[in-house]
């Protein structure tokens, strides 16, 4: 079983703090802005200052990762976010202006570029080859459960008042820093000649090649960004569910109990068990993008957590997908470049799909957003279909293998 190895172990331990930080601040920070504003564009703000410094040095963090030791990058960057989560205590109780929050959500963002890529690149060399699709379930599932649990215990932990959530994030973060220390496996790539330029347009190009991979990593990224609705939930939960903060906690915990109960399953179930995984990626997101419609046009707070929950285990085949066929498909000497490019797509769609999500719903209204969301959500299914015949194509896992580099 993957779990006998004692580095991914480790690994895992440190994704879970994480995630619980990474939840939790962002149901404090969320809540906080909207309540001390009562404008969408505050989220739109956020959502865009934590885009930007990983949009701009994710593929420097995705280099770096091939170069040296990602123990070190996790270590480092997880004691930036502890700091971050220092400042947030000392805004929320000065009552800073907005801006500076925005200021630590910004070194937030690229405290992230730098750790992604080499988390989500170092798991192949922890675990054997024909164990890794199992590795990537429980990573999911270990990943899903901090965000079921971060957002409810952040929203439980805000009635005692926004620095106790940015406390409890601070504790968070150096537990993962102390979990990236104590792993043993050493992973450093090999001292290149070439510029950090020509490194990283070699990884792009191996991208553009590998149609496999480019196909699920953009279906992904469109997806994401178009029919994302975390950035929506704030105001649904005070405006349309009149649910509270509490309430909120629940609404975004309830998209990661569906995608860690399909986590669970993914995660046990052997090799020869994921046939047709090409179709299933694309019926998850085509899934997903109905759910959205469907939360878009509820008005129950029941309703909304149910369709909430099948987003999440629609999402989560995706993302199930996605990554094994990222890391499978891709040479061990460029995992820090493409999981970098592959984080970059992802991650920032999340951010900038927040920043679109609330600039539509300042000029439209919440609910248009979301509807606009769910519908092109489904349109990309329909054109990526066609243009990434191969990703659908795909039968088991398993088989996916790198393409030689030119």
């Amino acid at each position: 079983m993957v779990l006998r190895h004692r580095d991914f172990r480790l690994l895992l331990a440190g994704r879970f703090c994480a995630g619980l930080a990474l939840q939790m601040q962002a149901v404090a920070v969320g809540w906080y802005l909207y309540d001390h504003t009562g404008d969408p564009l505050s989220l739109a703000y956020a959502g865009l200052a934590v885009f930007l410094p990983i949009a701009l040095f994710t593929l420097p963090g995705g280099d770096a990762a091939d170069r040296f030791d990602r123990r070190r990058i996790l270590a480092a960057a997880h004691l930036v976010q502890a700091a971050c989560a220092g400042l947030f205590i000392a805004l929320s109780v000065s009552a800073a202006a907005n801006w500076l929050f925005y200021a630590v959500l910004a070194l937030s963002g690229m405290a992230r570029a730098f750790s992604a890529p080499a988390v989500h690149s170092f798991t192949p060399f922890l675990v054997p080859r024909e164990e890794f699709a199992s590795a990537v379930g429980w990573s999911s599932s270990t990943n899903q459960t901090a965000t079921v649990l971060g957002p409810a215990l952040g929203g439980v932990i805000y009635l005692l008042g926004s620095a106790a959530v940015f406390g409890a994030c601070l504790v968070f973060s150096l537990g993962v820093s102390c979990a990236a220390l104590a792993i043993s496996r050493r992973v450093v790539g090999e001292k290149s000649n070439t510029g950090a330029w020509s490194r990283l347009a070699l990884g792009l190009s191996y991208l553009r090649r590998q149609q496999v991979v480019l196909g699920a990593i953009t279906l992904d990224l469109f997806a994401v960004l178009l029919g994302g609705v975390s950035a929506m939930l704030p105001i649904y939960a005070k405006d349309v569910l009149a649910v509270g903060p509490d309430g909120l906690g629940l609404m975004r915990s309830a998209i990661a109990v569906g995608a860690l109960g399909m986590a669970l399953v993914l995660a046990n179930l052997p090799a020869q068990r994921h046939p047709h995984a090409g179709r299933a990626i694309f019926l998850g997101v085509a899934l997903f993008g109905a759910g959205v419609l469907a939360f878009g046009l509820s008005q129950s707070f029941v309703l909304s957590l149910a369709v909430l929950l099948v987003m999440g285990a629609a999402d989560m085949v995706s993302v199930f997908v996605r990554q094994t066929v990222v890391q499978l498909g891709t040479p061990d000497e460029m995992r820090g470049r493409v999981s970098a490019v592959h984080m970059l797509f992802i991650g920032t769609s999340n951010e900038l799909g927040e920043f679109r999500a609330g600039l539509v719903a300042a000029w439209l209204g919440a609910g248009p957003a979301v509807l606009l969301g769910g519908v092109a959500t489904l349109a990309v299914v329909a054109l990526w279909s066609r243009l990434f015949p191969e990703l659908r194509r795909i039968d088991r896992l398993a088989e996916v293998r790198p393409r030689a580099v030119l």
